[in-house]
């Protein structure tokens, strides 16, 4: 990510992803680093959202605010009624779930061997 000159490497992107997700009031965040145990990608984002409108709340501002630096995702899925959103940021995944789909998707336990960088309650 380009921000004034300066090129972004893919932690500070997943941090910077991490406040904005925070500032939208998003719910034990938690960034892995799945680089020691995955190819996929360098970090996971995971985030639990009170409901519809925060998920896209979340996910929009997040598209917005990587946009001003000319970054766009590499792919968007999932919708806010069904629980689940992934946006890829290349070496960046976020995931943003509804209470009930993390909780069935337990990506936490899948990904367990990924050290936890932040967690926030």
């Amino acid at each position: 990510m380009n921000t004034g000159g300066k090129t972004l490497e893919p932690n500070e992107l997943a941090h910077f992803i991490l406040d904005l997700i925070s500032d939208k009031k998003g719910a034990d965040i938690l960034l892995l680093d799945t680089r020691p145990v995955s190819f996929i990608a360098d970090y996971f984002i995971i985030a639990t959202t009170d409901n519809e409108r925060q998920m896209k709340a979340i996910a929009d501002d997040i598209q917005k605010q990587l946009k001003k630096h000319s970054l766009l995702p590499l792919g968007v899925e999932g919708t806010p009624p069904s629980g689940w959103m992934l946006l890829d940021y290349n070496g960046v995944l976020i995931h943003l779930f509804s209470p009930a789909m993390r909780d069935f998707y337990r990506l936490e336990q899948l990904w367990e061997r990924a050290p936890v960088i932040v967690r926030m309650q």
